[in-house]
């Protein structure tokens, strides 16, 4: 098994925490994994990438994703001003943060959550923004089938303590229960 992931989100959604708490999460399980962000001086509310790879022997690649097997996009608006379909392999699982189920042209897997609600409904706020990485990783473990929501959990928990962390968790279990594919 090997998979590459392409996030695209909004400076504030923490898009790049959400690609190495997955990581921390497929580490757990005895993978192997790579997390990275790509960005310059974006400010919140930019477009901003982040890629994580995933697999079961060691990762000897070290560049940016350009044909990921999976896209996970924070923001639906990003469809309008970015191409987060660019490369896209045929048969590729795309995750929208969604309220309700969106229209991808191409012969692809599409699946969608409403992280943003999870996230307001837990109060999961800075600044007046939903913090939408826990549950958009929980979904992302369920979408791609070989994380288990326990390893995220333990992975959240691992990077905030406390209530913080018990919050984040329950926002992840969320949206992996109800994280649902476009047929």
């Amino acid at each position: 098994m090997f998979v590459e992931i392409r996030i695209h989100g909004r400076g504030g959604q923490g898009a790049v925490t959400a690609a190495n708490l997955l990581v921390t999460a497929a580490l757990f399980e005895g993978k192997y994994g790579q997390a990275f962000p790509f960005f310059g001086a974006e400010r919140r509310g930019a477009p901003v990438l982040a890629f994580a790879r995933i697999s079961d022997k060691p990762i000897r690649i070290h560049s940016e994703i350009k044909e990921p097997d999976m896209v996970v996009v924070f923001d639906p608006s990003l469809f309008e001003i970015v191409d987060v379909l660019a490369g896209l392999k045929p048969g590729g699982k795309i995750l929208v943060n969604s309220p309700e189920p969106i229209e991808v042209k191409g012969s692809y897997e599409v699946y969608y959550v409403d992280a943003t609600r999870i996230a307001l409904e837990l109060k999961l706020v800075v600044a007046g923004w939903a913090l939408i990485n826990t549950p958009m990783l929980g979904a992302m473990a369920k979408v791609l089938g070989n994380i288990s929501i326990d390893s995220v959990v333990k992975a959240i928990k691992t990077n905030w303590s406390g209530k913080l962390g018990e919050i984040n968790a329950v926002a992840a279990e969320r949206a992996f229960k109800s994280v649902r594919k476009i047929t």
